[in-house]
């Protein structure tokens, strides 16, 4: 897990809500890890281990994340709870000892601090293991989108379903690890990765096994077009085409194959790993960027979540727009009419209405070659059942 010169730093994190909101009995695990020796939780022969057992304050362990994200030796985070959304941005959150459904904004801790802490950290020293349990709308964001660190921090674990009613779990998954430990075995993460699971059982978990790409290694531009024809998805992704041998470092393969085996939370963390390499590296508006974004909206049409690829191929249409393209330019044109497409297999009136007013917005902007495709939103807006909020008067600024 690092260089076995530096100290390395074990963060434990166990944290869930106290009483009838609790999912999994988190702080159990803590006994296991403790007995654990120090050195083994880092891999490194000099180490430090820093316990967070049920901490009331999203701030209080931001700051602790902060200072164990400053050590310059590898650091391995361990953390056991659950995840929640919260209600106004759709973010998902781990839940604190005082969180509740309705108070998760402001009494969890938003999962994207975690990751923005670690992203500052030199690639391939950070790990993060997890054994998490996700409420429903938690839980149907994850199956299809995933959950990432970003670029050059190793991310294993599972994620569990809710339980049944008035059922808590346990994080069988970390503790098997610890008990592996005890009996003196050191596997590899990720062969330690795959006996944990096995031991944990659960069939229905998704397992996270994401390590970091080599250091040197930049992600791929896969975005020079091959040809003048436009293609039926982003350039260097083709889930309709024969696999053809391509060169070690190039990921697009490992992601195809986990989305046609039906990974596709597995899927959407890699591609999302690969666009967080993109973002460092080339930067946000950069065409390799947009690349993983569209990637990333096309692993959802695969996982079939119409509404989140809907999203994301209007924000690949804003993004090519932001960057100087033409809306009659043939990429602009292909990412609105793939989220019109998107938008047209929806059959949730709620999604459909939530979306409508971006995408009539960005139709008033690319109009495509389909004539008539703005007022064709419009029309099958009307044939849904009203919302009247949706839409407000027109396709101007709404709050």
């Amino acid at each position: 897990m690092g260089d076995d010169r530096d100290a390395g730093t074990a963060l434990l994190l166990a944290a869930a809500p106290a009483g009838k909101g609790c999912l999994i009995d988190a702080a159990s695990v803590l006994a296991a890890l403790a007995v654990v020796s120090p050195s083994t939780l880092t891999g490194t022969a000099a180490a430090t281990v820093i316990e967070l057992a049920d901490p009331l304050d999203p701030q209080t362990v931001l700051t602790r994340i902060r200072a164990a994200a400053a050590t310059p030796g590898p650091l391995s985070l361990y953390i056991a709870g659950q995840l929640h959304l919260d209600h106004k941005q759709r973010l998902v959150h781990l839940a604190l000892a005082r969180t509740t459904p309705a108070t998760v904004r402001y009494t969890g801790l938003p999962w994207h601090w975690l990751a923005g802490e670690l992203k500052l950290r030199r690639p391939g020293t950070t790990t993060v293991v997890v054994d998490l349990v996700a409420d429903t709308e938690a839980w149907q964001r994850l199956r299809s989108e995933g959950i990432a660190l970003g670029y050059g921090t190793r991310l294993y674990g599972r994620v569990t379903p809710p339980p049944p009613r008035r059922t808590v779990t346990s994080p069988a998954y970390l503790a098997a690890c610890a008990s592996i430990w005890r009996s003196g075995a050191r596997p590899p993460l990720a062969q330690l990765h795959e006996q944990a699971a096995a031991r944990a059982g659960a069939d229905d978990a998704l397992l996270l096994a994401v390590d970091t790409p080599p250091v040197h290694t930049t992600p791929p531009a896969g975005t020079e077009p091959v040809s003048h024809e436009r293609t039926p998805a982003p350039p260097g992704w083709s889930p309709g085409a024969p696999e053809a041998p391509v060169p070690e470092d190039d990921p697009h393969p490992a992601i195809l194959a986990a989305a046609r085996a039906g990974r596709h939370a597995e899927a959407a963390t890699l591609a999302g790993l690969w666009e967080s390499a993109a973002h460092r590296t080339h930067g946000p508006g950069s065409a390799e960027a947009i690349h993983w974004l569209e990637v990333r909206a096309d692993l959802a049409r695969l996982a079939q979540d119409a509404a989140r690829s809907c999203a994301l191929w209007m924000a690949a249409a804003e993004a090519r727009l932001a960057g100087g393209q033409a809306p009659d330019h043939e990429d602009v044109e292909a990412a609105v009419d793939r989220a019109h497409h998107q938008w047209e297999q929806l059959h949730d009136p709620a999604q459909a209405h939530s979306l409508a007013p971006a995408l009539i917005a960005l139709r008033g902007h690319v109009p495509g070659r389909r004539q008539g495709a703005r007022q064709a939103i419009e029309r099958r807006i009307e044939t849904l059942r009203p919302h009247p909020e949706a839409l407000g008067h027109g396709s101007h600024g709404h709050h």
